[in-house]
């Protein structure tokens, strides 16, 4: 259901800095088009495997979680949302939806029709009257069930999507965000890009310089460094040399490994913020508060992008 996370445990604020921080996202969806390139190289048999971990981290929690639309608590006892759940068992087995809203994570992927669904597709409900986002959120786990933090009631249950009316009457859509969050096998340089920038996320402290030998960087230093290690040599860990490096690519044509630019002042061309891109309009950025992922759905982003670069 939706919510509006009260607790600090997940990085949600993210304060303009010398970091150049971006302020946190609001709950407003945009009406943009997803540039979403499905990775068809990924084998049948690597999705499938890595749906069962997700069904298999989900079972684990039932009985270990209960419901919360305010607090999001990633240790035990835990607590989710339906959409905090989601984005908890995809993270814990190397899939970042870098989004807490299901009305995000409806935007995210390929469209499925009912009849095709397979193990791991997301499926959205709708009960409100009014708006048109969804207000619920499970994963399919195959025949007809799904899993999801149904409510403080029920907490995590497996349900079968025919056994209420709540499920036949509200469902909205499911998208497919597998294999288009996952790799391209064999990896892209972007893709070598993005799992770096994650695998050293938990790793690294944002400061106002650059120390490689302690992981302590400025937003513009972790950029260098990650790109450094996946063999690319940006040369620079100032924001404004790195905005002139590449060649622009626009908005709607964004690849995994890319180079987005934000401002503080909307309509300003000085940088404050560089992020990279992560494919499906994933957001990796470094800022005071560490390294977090966003979508690009949301009015902030809209409103500061200035560009973006393509630097390999």
């Amino acid at each position: 259901m939706k919510k509006r996370f009260l607790t600090t445990s997940i990085a949600l604020t993210i304060g303009l800095s010398t970091f150049g921080g971006i302020l946190p996202a609001t709950n407003q969806a945009m009406d943009v088009k997803a540039a979403t390139t499905t990775n068809v190289q990924n084998n049948d048999q690597a999705v499938a495997a890595k749906a069962d971990q997700l069904i298999q981290t989900g079972k684990s929690l039932i009985g270990q979680a209960t419901y919360s639309n305010t607090v999001y608590k990633p240790t035990y006892p835990y607590k989710f949302s339906c959409a905090s759940f989601l984005m908890y068992i995809f993270e814990k087995n190397g899939v970042d939806l870098a989004t807490y809203n299901e009305d995000y994570m409806i935007q995210q992927g390929t469209y499925v029709p009912r009849n095709q669904l397979q193990k791991g597709d997301l499926l959205f409900f709708k009960s409100k009257k009014t708006g048109t986002d969804p207000d619920h959120v499970g994963m399919y786990i195959g025949d007809n069930k799904m899993i999801h933090m149904a409510d403080s009631k029920q907490n995590i249950i497996i349900s079968d999507l025919n056994s209420k009316p709540y499920y036949t009457d509200n469902y909205v859509s499911a998208r497919r965000v597998l294999p288009t969050l996952l790799p391209a096998n064999p990896a892209t340089k972007g893709d070598m890009i993005v799992q770096n920038a994650f695998d050293y996320k938990n790793k690294v402290t944002m400061s106002t310089t650059n120390d490689e030998k302690n992981l302590r960087f400025t937003g513009p230093g972790f950029v260098n460094y990650v790109f450094k290690k996946s063999g690319v040599n940006l040369g620079s860990t100032n924001l404004k040399d790195q905005m002139n490096l590449g060649t622009t690519v626009s908005r709607n044509n964004l690849k995994k490994g890319d180079l987005v630019f934000f401002n503080s002042v909307p309509g300003s061309t000085t940088p404050s913020q560089v992020a990279i891109y992560a494919g499906d309009q994933r957001l990796i950025i470094p800022s005071s508060s560490g390294i977090t992922t966003r979508v690009l759905f949301v009015d902030y982003y809209n409103q500061h992008y200035i560009k973006a670069k393509r630097v390999f």
